[in-house]
This record gives structure tokens, C-alpha cells and sequence, in this order.
């Protein structure tokens, strides 16, 4: 593993600091409840990210894992009585085990092909999660205990909130590490070429599975808490509509990106709530500013910003060399 950059370090920080601010500064439930939302999307995009931004692995079933995470935590600890604590870890494990299996098989697809495979076993979970009306709930789904850390029993909308942010820091934290170290080089080579990678002596089969497994993870984690801080889970959490909601947050954010990640996610989270006074035209103008912001910035938001904003340095930073090499011959003739 490579050592991070100071500028990582520093992003790492602000994060964390602006997590930590914002029940300060907007301490009102509701805007909590939206950023518990956002962080947990975030941290599921971020894995989703990995996966699909540098491997090239198009998923569009990773909701399940996100329904198998909250499902885990729901019935475990509501049913069987386990602490969340322990609930989280064997959602983690179980999600872990599914898609190390689906790894095997389904990743030797390629392309629409690897897109349909995942895209089934979403179908699966939603309708296994739909049918077992005695273990889930059914359609109706089901209710779930708070959070318990170590016999303290959280309260209020605060901690969930306190849950997700710190997940949505260690995410970023984990992302960071595998990007900046010689598995996301390998990720990157597999996701330009993965014929070229080969040759380069990549284990493809290897990177692709632990990437995948990763991912999963992140998911099932981020499920485990919605499901704690929102205290009711149904089958739509894992329906194929989540799914395609995550995949379109790391597109409009940017794919390749952890950054994008997490402005896609906040992004999509907020806006139907910050469109909700128009009503009737909520959905239509959902999507018009989503296609705009495709048309315009098809690389993604954070990417084409970036972008532009090394644009926009190298074109005046030629300017301000001249002047001065100028300035130096006149003072010295």
C-alpha cells in the first residue's frame, strides 16, 4: 500500500468535519434523516464505484446486497435477539459469501451480459425477500429494533445520523487506501483492458472477485444502518428502482471518482426533496436537470469541475510566467 497525500489527508479531514458540523448547523431532524440518507447512499456508490468506475464492472443488482445487509440486521435482531453489532458482521459475512459465489461465475460475463446477470439476482432477492412473508414480513416489510453498542441503546434521529457519517468517513477512508495502492492500478488496468492487463501478468479472476466482495460489503453495511436508523425495512430497498438509483448516482457523479461518489449520491437524495413544492412536474424536472447535467458533463460533476478547473489553471499560468520573466528583463536592462 502507498502512503496518502497530504491533499488526501486533508479531504479525509474536511469530510469528517463537515459531517461532524452539520448536526450544529442544521440540527433539525428532518435535514438529518435526508443526510443519513445521503451518506449511506454514498458509502454503497463508493464500493458501486470501485467496482464499476475502475474495474469496468457494470452491476445492476448491488440493491440486494444493500436489502441483504438490512434484512440481516432486521430479522437477527428481531427475531433471534442477536445484538446489531454482531447482526452487521454476519450481513457483511452473508453478502460477502453471495457475491464471492456470483464473482465466480457471473464476472467471466462481460458487458450487457454481466449487466443482466447481476440484474437477475437483484430480481431473486427482491422476490425471495417479497414470498418468505414469515421471515421478511412480505411486501409489508418489517420492523426494527434501534441500534445497541455495547448495551447503550441509541435514540433519535442523531444517532443514526452519527452512524452513517461514520461509515461514509471509513468508506471513503478504505476507498482511498485501495485507489492509491497497487490494487487500483490493477483495477484500472482490468477496467481499460482487460486483455491488456493479462498480458501485463494481472490476475484478473482474483482483482475482479475481491472487488466484488468489497463492494458487496460496503452495501451490506450501509443496509445494516438504514436499517437501524430508519427502524423499518421492506423488499423495495432491494428492488431493481435502488439499483438503477445507485448506478445513476456514480454515473452523474463520476465514475473513477470516490468525490463523485458522494456528490452523486447527496445529489440524488436531495433533489426530489428540494423539487417537492413543484408538485405535478417533480418527476419531469427531476429528470430534465439530470439529462442536462449528462449533456453538459458527461464525464460526471467532480470529473468535468476538475477538469475545468485545470483548464483554467494552465491557461493563465503561462500569462503570469511571462510577465514576470518580462518584469525581470526591464529591472535588469
Amino acid at each position: 500500500m502507498t502512503s496518502d497525500t497530504p491533499r488526501q489527508l486533508i479531504a479525509c479531514a474536511v469530510l469528517a468535519t463537515a459531517l461532524a458540523l452539520l448536526p450544529i448547523v442544521a440540527p433539525n431532524p428532518y435535514y438529518l434523516d435526508l443526510a443519513t440518507k445521503a451518506c449511506l447512499a454514498a458509502v454503497v456508490c463508493i464500493g458501486l464505484n470501485l467496482l464499476s468506475g475502475y474495474a469496468g464492472q457494470l452491476s445492476l443488482g448491488h440493491a440486494a446486497f444493500f436489502g441483504v445487509g438490512a434484512y440481516a440486521s432486521a430479522i437477527l435482531c428481531a427475531k433471534v435477539g442477536i445484538t446489531p453489532v454482531v447482526a452487521m458482521l454476519a450481513g457483511c459475512l452473508i453478502s460477502a459469501g453471495i457475491a464471492y459465489v456470483m464473482a465466480r461465475t457471473v464476472l467471466r460475463l462481460k458487458g450487457h451480459y454481466l449487466a443482466m446477470a447481476t440484474l437477475a439476482f437483484g430480481v431473486i432477492i427482491s422476490i425471495v425477500l417479497n414470498r418468505e412473508v414469515a421471515l421478511t414480513g412480505g411486501p409489508d416489510g418489517m420492523s426494527v429494533p434501534r441500534f445497541n453498542l455495547f448495551g447503550y441503546r441509541t435514540t433519535g434521529v442523531w444517532a443514526g445520523y452519527g452512524l452513517a457519517a461514520v461509515a461514509l468517513v471509513l468508506a471513503v477512508r478504505t476507498a482511498i487506501v485501495f485507489v492509491n495502492s497497487r490494487v487500483g492500478r490493477a483495477l484500472r488496468a482490468i477496467g481499460d483492458s482487460e486483455v491488456a492487463a493479462e498480458g501485463l501478468g494481472i490476475d484478473i479472476a482474483r482483482y475482479k472477485t475481491g472487488v466484488f466482495v468489497i463492494s458487496a460489503v460496503f452495501a451490506s453495511v450501509a443496509g445494516s444502518i438504514f436499517a437501524h436508523a430508519d427502524r423499518f425495512v421492506s423488499p423495495a430497498e432491494a428492488g431493481f428502482m435502488r439499483s438503477v438509483e445507485f448506478v445513476a448516482m456514480i454515473v452523474i457523479g463520476g465514475l473513477g471518482s470516490v468525490a463523485g461518489s458522494i456528490v452523486g449520491a447527496t445529489l440524488l437524495t436531495l433533489l426530489p426533496q428540494l423539487l417537492a413544492g413543484f408538485d405535478h412536474y417533480r418527476h419531469f424536472l427531476t429528470g430534465l436537470i439530470l439529462i442536462l447535467i449528462m449533456i453538459f458533463m458527461p464525464a460526471g460533476i467532480v470529473p468535468t469541475l476538475l477538469a475545468s478547473g485545470r483548464a483554467l489553471h494552465d491557461r493563465y499560468r503561462p500569462f503570469g510566467r511571462s510577465a514576470r520573466s518580462v518584469t525581470g528583463r526591464t529591472s535588469e536592462g
